[in-house]
Formats: structure tokens, C-alpha cells, sequence
């Protein structure tokens, strides 16, 4: 049966688009030949795929693929760093799963077996972690369970999130991409029918100005609340069951409900840690401990160990940063604040926004506009507060930056693992006499916090970057 795990690979990526076609499309029937192309796709990959092979040797795997161009790969168990093993429903129901290989190099995976028996995908995982030995012998090591997500904290981590807005976000996006025509009448119809349904039913109670407000705000708390449920659903979808657990040297993350998401790396391939902080993290005691590791991409969701604590309490947090980092000593890190003048710095970039905003808005409303001067009060004070926070500590060992206030974060990485360092100085830096210390690891993702010192005065910034060159030339690079 693996044809049909193709296929459905294959194929979800068309369904909804030709869903929305069906139904929502103008009725053009000649836009369904494209059709024909996503058949040619399909049995272009079934043809690739029912000619691949792969062979366990004593050091590496041997991967065969193509009949008519033909590839012969040779992977050493020695460069396999992350090893993931999916599951969707229909895995699960035929006691399947899909196995990624991925080294330390690129982004794309050594090797990927799409459909493996469940037995031969875990005995695969445990000679990847043996480097080739014996898997019995591998079977003996006793896995110790670091940290495991009960349904309750999966629902507050639901809570934390904004996953249910993301996901209608990106439900628009695709409808607007798909749809004929949405970006024209579409929206402007749908608008005009929701607004004629809604006062149609209000007219008939004859509200006054504050019966109105209050429905305006039951409806805001009525879409927050939906859009948290979705949030909560989600998570249960995603986390449920998250376990993270360590055997040996190797870590390794399980999560998930209806599909199962099982992901194993090297404690040395991790590269810079991150805890995170919102305002409801806060009201609920809790953090969330990320990490970089080589060979992860951060656009393939759920394939790479990106969480090793999704939600937990600040105490737990800490706890695993002490037992993953017992050298590191990251409670009793010597934190060098930041001059509080540097608050205006921060401040600096809402004023030609709010200016524009005020411009644009003028020709609207007239004289309205100048309320969105009230954000500068709120921005300079939020300013002031994320100054007071702003810092950095360095020891023997580690390297940590602290920033934000409303949405805190602390990013740490281990000497032994910074590959790049780099001053900048921008003209405002110039004229102040700052500048940037840019701390540049490997397997950083866009998305995630910077590992940067930010407004250091000149001399500080190069006497911390001449201590950092010399340590690191005294150290050996562990990849």
C-alpha cells in the first residue's frame, strides 16, 4: 500500500484549492485540466518511488533510487545528527511511519523513507543512534523521561498561543489565492450580506447608544474567545502526549494526537537555547524553552526537536537548562545591565510611524487623527521598561542577552558553539558612540530572537569582543 501514502502526500496539496474551485469557483469547467498536470505529477512520483531502495551496512546506509537516471548514495551513520519519525492517521492505521535522516549540512534530509513498517522505522532510529552497533544492545539503555505534558498544560499552552488566528490567517490567504475574483467583489458582497444580517437581527431590540456598545464588545470577547478555542484545539492536536525524554547522549521529543511526531538528536548538536515569556505565560507561571540544532529546518513544522519544554514552569525551565548544561551555571550568571538612556533608542522608531499614521488619517477623519498622538505616551513608557531589562552576562562557559518587557525573552549559547562575531554601527551609532555585538551559532532560524547585545558603548563592545575572539581561538569548534 505505500502508492497510497504517495498519492495522499500528493494530492493534499491540490484538494483544497479544487475544493474551493468546485464550489466557490465561476464555473468554468476548462480550469479543471490543470488537473491533468497533478496527474502527470503523481505517477511521475510513483514511478520514483517504487524504484527506490535502501541498504543497512556495517557503517552507513546505501540509498538506490531511479531506473532511467539512476543515483547511488552512501550515508555513514557518523553524519546522521537528527532523526524524525512521522506518523499521520493513515501511518497509524496501517502501522506505518515516515523516517527522516538529516545531517548537519543543508536543509533538505540525507535520506527520507516515506512508508517503513514501525518495528524496522524505531530498529532504523536505534542503529542511527548506535552509530551502526547493536541494536539489542542499544535496546538495553534506559530511557530517562525528562519532562512530559499532561492534557492541562497542553490547554493552557492552547491558551498562550495564537495558533487559532494564525490558522484563520492563513485559511483567508488561501481562499483569496484561490478564489476567482475574491480580492474584487467578493469580499465587498460577503461584507455587505454579514452587516445587513447582523442589524436586521439588532434592529428589532432598539438598543440605545450603550446597548450597542456592549454588543460591539460581546462581540470582540465572542471572536477572542473562538479564536482561543481554535488555539486550544490545536494544541491538543499537536502536543498531546509531549514527552521528552533522554537515552545516552541523545534526546529525543514526542508529541501528538491524531498524527505522532517522534524526533531524535545529539545533545551536542544543540546550538543556542531560548526562554520565552508573554504577559499570560506570566499570569500563568509558565515559560517556554526552545533550542537550535543543526540540520533542523524551521519551516518544516514538527520534523526538527525545535521545543524541549513547550510550556512549563519557570522552575522546570530551569531544571533542564542545569541538567542538559551543568557546567553552564545559569542561575548564578554576573547580568551587565544596559545605560536606562538608551530608552529613546527604542523609542525613536514609533515616531515617523505614528506621524504617518496620523497624516493618513487626517484625510479621513479631520481632526480625529490627532488621537493617534496617544500612542507616544504608551510607546515611550514601554520603551523605559524594556531598557530597564535590557542585558548581557558571559562567564567561562556561556553567553546569554536579555530583552524585551511586554514579551520577555533570554537567548544563551555556549562559547564552544559561536561560530561568527561581528560588530556594526549605524550612523545613530556613530553619532552616539554605540554599537552592535552580533553572536552568529549555527541552525539560527529568521523567526526566532537574535543573539545580539544591542546600544554597548563603543570601548565595552570591543573590549567584550576582543575577550570572546581570544577565547574562542583557544577553543576547539564543536560542531
Amino acid at each position: 500500500m505505500s502508492w497510497l501514502f504517495v498519492l495522499v502526500q500528493h494530492l493534499r496539496q491540490y484538494i483544497v484549492p479544487l475544493l474551493i474551485l468546485i464550489f466557490l469557483g465561476r464555473g468554468d469547467r476548462n480550469e479543471l485540466y490543470s488537473l491533468i498536470g497533478v496527474g502527470v505529477l503523481v505517477l511521475f512520483s510513483l514511478w520514483r518511488y517504487f524504484t527506490y531502495r535502501y541498504g543497512v551496512g556495517a557503517n552507513g546506509l546505501v540509498v538506490r533510487s531511479g531506473l532511467l537516471n539512476r543515483s547511488l548514495r552512501v550515508i555513514p551513520f557518523v553524519r546522521i545528527q537528527n532523526v524524525g519519525v512521522h506518523q499521520t492517521v493513515l501511518h497509524r492505521l496501517f502501522g506505518v511511519a515516515e523516517v527522516r535522516l538529516e545531517s548537519a549540512g543543508g536543509k533538505e534530509p540525507e535520506a527520507q523513507m516515506r512508508v517503513l513498517k514501525l518495528a524496522d522505522a524505531l530498529a532504523l532510529e536505534t542503529l542511527v543512534r548506535r552509530r551502526g552497533g547493536d541494536p539489542a544492545q542499544a535496546a538495553e539503555e534506559r530511557a530517562d523521561s525528562l519532562l512530559r505534558l499532561s492534557p492541562a498544560e497542553v490547554l493552557r499552552l492552547g491558551l498562550v498561543s495564537n495558533g487559532g488566528l494564525i490558522l484563520v490567517g492563513a485559511g483567508l490567504a488561501a481562499i483569496m489565492q484561490s478564489v476567482p475574483d475574491f480580492n474584487g467583489r467578493v469580499p465587498e458582497r460577503m461584507l455587505r450580506v454579514g452587516v445587513r444580517w447582523l442589524f436586521g437581527r439588532v434592529e428589532g431590540y432598539h438598543l440605545d447608544a450603550a446597548g450597542y456598545a456592549l454588543l460591539a464588545v460581546a462581540g470582540i470577547v465572542f471572536v477572542a474567545a473562538a479564536l482561543k478555542g481554535l488555539s486550544m484545539t490545536l494544541a491538543l492536536l499537536r502536543y498531546y502526549g509531549f514527552e521528552l525524554s533522554e537515552q545516552g547522549r541523545r534526546l529525543t521529543a514526542e508529541r501528538g494526537l491524531l498524527a505522532r511526531w517522534r524526533t531524535t538528536v545529539p545533545r551536542r548538536r544543540i546550538q543556542a537555547w531560548t526562554l520565552e515569556e508573554g504577559v499570560l505565560h506570566r499570569l500563568l507561571r509558565r515559560r517556554r524553552l526552545a533550542v537550535d540544532t543543526v540540520g533542523g529546518d524551521e519551516h518544516e513544522d514538527g520534523r526538527a526537536l525545535k521545543e524541549l519544554a513547550p510550556i512549563a514552569a519557570p522552575a522546570v525551565c530551569d531544571g533542564l537548562i542545569a541538567h542538559l548544561l551543568p557546567h553552564a551555571r545559569w542561575d548564578a550568571l554576573p547580568w551587565q545591565a544596559l545605560p536606562k538612556a538608551v530608552w529613546w533608542r527604542l523609542f525613536l522608531p514609533d515616531l515617523p510611524w505614528t506621524a504617518l499614521a496620523v497624516f493618513i488619517a487626517y484625510w479621513q477623519v479631520g481632526e480625529w487623527s490627532l488621537l493617534a498622538l496617544l500612542w507616544l505616551p504608551w510607546s515611550a513608557f514601554k520603551a523605559q521598561r524594556r531598557a530597564r531589562r535590557m542585558g548581557y552576562a558571559m562567564d567561562a562557559e556561556l553567553i546569554a542577552v536579555r530583552e524585551g518587557w511586554w514579551r520577555r525573552y533570554w537567548r544563551f549559547a555556549e562559547l564552544d558553539k559561536l561560530q561568527v562575531l561581528q560588530i556594526t554601527r549605524s550612523p545613530l551609532d556613530r553619532r552616539c558612540g554605540t554599537a552592535t555585538l552580533w553572536l552568529d551559532t549555527a541552525g539560527a532560524g529568521a523567526l526566532g530572537p537574535p543573539l545580539r547585545i544591542r546600544f554597548l558603548p563603543l570601548d565595552e563592545a570591543q573590549r567584550l569582543y576582543e575577550r570572546l575572539a581570544a577565547s574562542l581561538a583557544k577553543r576547539p569548534l564543536r560542531w
